[in-house]
């Protein structure tokens, strides 16, 4: 945690009895802080320079999209909070292979874009952007945070017959509860970090619920699900992403890790695999039973 986050910390803990607005909203400062920026791993530096890059304005901002291949299939991936496009290397490299033309982006505050502010309107307006000059996406990704925004995005302005949604959640809900869980938040300052943070949105819990929920909105009847979730994730517990799968019943396969974690998930052979199939043909094509285990190599 950089000192500055420590320090956000340290004010949201002094003040939290004595003013619970004021630690409130101290905690929406810490949970929308995206510092440190996540660096490009040396594994993934080549796919990340051998990409095609382009500066997008979007919501008074600026994102770097990158594409990679040339094939007619898209497929649009959707990085988490403190992530960046690069993660999805090992990804990029099976789609095009399989002859997909693969679409990303770092979101504001992010990777290689500028800005020092961002939610998750965004990532949704960055799909939007992207789907006008590179769409339509036969299916989008979303790691974590980026999986909150591709269900999001299909269910709303971006349409797409497969999505996938893994080490994420179904709602906002879900991410704020974990934030709340993690900094030990008191319930008087919880509640207050909520209001707070369905403010910035201009909506109450129920009309974030209502606009980001997709367990209590599922997408599209024509829309496949696939959830691929560790059970070591320490991030983000499975139990949304159960919801989220239940809530698409007949139409969503779910695919359960043992040992990855929430962030070395998208390099496990077998996630990758699963994903590709996916994109491929849906959850017909793919072969990993419901509830697959995949141990680390």
């Amino acid at each position: 945690m950089p000192a500055s986050a420590r320090l956000i910390l340290g004010g949201i803990r002094a003040t939290g009895t004595v003013s619970p607005r004021l630690a409130g909203r101290l905690a929406l400062r810490l949970f929308f802080t995206t510092a440190p920026r996540m660096a490009v791993r040396d594994a993934d530096l080549a796919t990340h320079r051998d990409a095609q890059r382009e500066r997008i304005p979007i919501r008074g901002s600026e994102i770097v999209a990158y594409r990679w291949g040339r094939g007619e299939r898209a497929v649009l991936l959707m990085h988490g909070w403190q992530g960046r496009a690069s993660q999805f290397a090992p990804l990029v490299r099976e789609l095009v292979a399989e002859g997909f033309r693969v679409v990303s982006f770092d979101a504001p505050a992010h990777g290689d874009s500028p800005g020092r502010r961002t939610d998750l309107r965004d990532w949704v307006t960055a799909a939007e952007r992207l789907q006008r000059s590179d769409g339509p996406f036969d299916t989008i990704v979303g790691h974590s945070f980026g999986g909150l925004a591709a269900l999001t995005a299909a269910r709303t302005t971006v349409p797409s017959p497969r999505v996938a949604a893994i080490a994420s959640a179904s709602a906002p809900a879900a991410f704020l509860a974990e934030f709340t869980r993690t900094l030990r938040l008191e319930p008087a300052v919880a509640a207050r970090f909520e209001q707070r943070f369905g403010a910035r949105f201009g909506l109450d819990r129920e009309g974030i619920a209502a606009a980001y929920d997709a367990v209590q909105d599922p997408l599209p009847a024509g829309t496949e699900l696939l959830v691929v979730h560790d059970r070591a994730d320490r991030r983000m517990p499975d139990d949304d992403a159960l919801r989220l799968h239940a809530a698409h019943a007949g139409r969503s396969h779910l695919m359960r890790t043992d040992g990855f974690g929430h962030n070395r998930v998208l390099q496990a052979d077998p996630v990758l695999d699963a994903v590709v199939a996916f994109a491929g043909t849906g959850i017909a094509g793919i072969d990993a039973p419901e509830s697959q285990t995949a141990a680390v190599p």
